[in-house]
């Protein structure tokens, strides 16, 4: 899993898994592996799936070459609210980027280590 910081301020964490070495061949797939995830979280709830690909698409908006679609899977981590602050930063989204041979999973950093360490054993375990 990679970290960067985008635009100078966003910590992201990507993975990029060649379908070759997937269980999962489908967008539909992959979604259903997070929602399963995301269920079965003791604290997790999920929100919504956002097509962001037909969004964009809709708008007449840029789309990066060779990005067959995209999907954010939107859920909650939140157990407590102990300042406004944490409505800030809640809820996640996980990024899911499907390409020819490739999906990229991007996420960003979240406040608390151990919810952060959960998305990350998420995503790693697609190919466990």
């Amino acid at each position: 899993m990679e970290k960067t910081v985008f635009m100078d301020k966003y910590p992201i964490h990507s993975l990029t898994l060649r379908k070759s070495e997937l269980r999962y061949e489908s967008m539909t797939q992959m979604l259903d592996y997070f929602k399963e995830k995301i269920n079965a979280h003791p604290v997790a709830h999920f929100i919504a799936i956002f097509d962001h690909y037909a969004h964009t698409k809709s708008l007449g908006g840029e789309i990066m070459e060779g990005l067959k679609d995209v999907q954010n899977i939107v859920f909650c981590f939140g157990s407590a609210i102990p300042s406004t602050k944490m409505v800030a930063v809640r809820p996640r989204s996980i990024g899911i980027c499907e390409f020819e041979d490739r999906f990229v999973i991007e996420f960003m950093e979240a406040p608390k280590e151990e919810l952060h360490a959960v998305m990350q054993a998420w995503a790693k375990a697609l190919v466990d």
